[in-house]
């Protein structure tokens, strides 16, 4: 597909730090000139926002995962179509919290064959990848203390606790082996400026 502008995505366990981070990248991007749209998650189109509110609130056993996915696929189609694809065709950075590298995790690790549904619905119809997905590492049990500390509606996938968050964080960790030609992992440890200096650097070059 083609397209003139540059995707970003940002991925990491809940409280990671990747809103602060998406920020001070926006910023640093818009002071060098470009022009610069920062999405979200589920969500980002009208519909994918009313997609997300049914995804992001309520009992941990809402959903079922495959039900998830086929969810948050119908969200990210919307997106695309609807605010993703447009804007790089008009040549702008957009930079994504979260992508479909959430739903293999987040999804896709709690089942059986689910992590082959969700690459087999991103072949089939979803069909982007971002040009670069930044992982910020972090011990889930400081994550969590941090998510759980906003104290919004939306915690949902929170409330499953942080044994899944630590299944997450190893699944992320081995999915930046396996698409190594776009994932890049930062230590989500160290402090935000330092962080956001590294990442920043990193996004200049790959746009050199």
């Amino acid at each position: 597909m083609k397209k003139k502008g540059y995707f970003i995505s940002f991925e990491g366990i809940d409280g990671s730090g990747k809103s602060t981070q998406i920020q001070k990248l926006a910023k640093f991007l818009k002071n060098l000139g470009f022009d610069v749209i920062t999405t979200r998650e589920p969500g980002g189109s009208k519909g994918g926002e009313e997609i997300r509110n049914l995804l992001l609130q309520g009992n941990v056993d809402r959903w079922s995962a495959k039900t998830e996915i086929l969810l948050f696929t119908a969200a990210r189609c919307d997106h695309l179509e609807r605010i993703i694809l447009p804007a790089l065709e008009e040549g702008k950075i957009v930079i994504c919290d979260r992508f479909t590298d959430s739903t293999r995790m987040y999804q896709g690790m709690r089942g059986a064959n689910l992590r082959n549904l969700v690459d087999t619905l991103n072949e089939k119809v979803v069909n982007f990848d971002p040009d670069l997905t930044i992982i910020i590492d972090i011990n889930p049990e400081i994550s969590l203390k941090r998510a759980k500390s906003r104290k919004i509606a939306e915690e949902r996938f929170e409330d499953f606790g942080v044994d899944l968050q630590m299944k997450m964080r190893k699944g992320f960790i081995e999915l930046a082996k396996e698409f190594d030609n776009r994932i890049e992992v930062f230590d989500g440890q160290q402090s935000v400026d330092k962080l956001a200096k590294d990442i920043c650097s990193l996004v200049k070059a790959k746009l050199s």
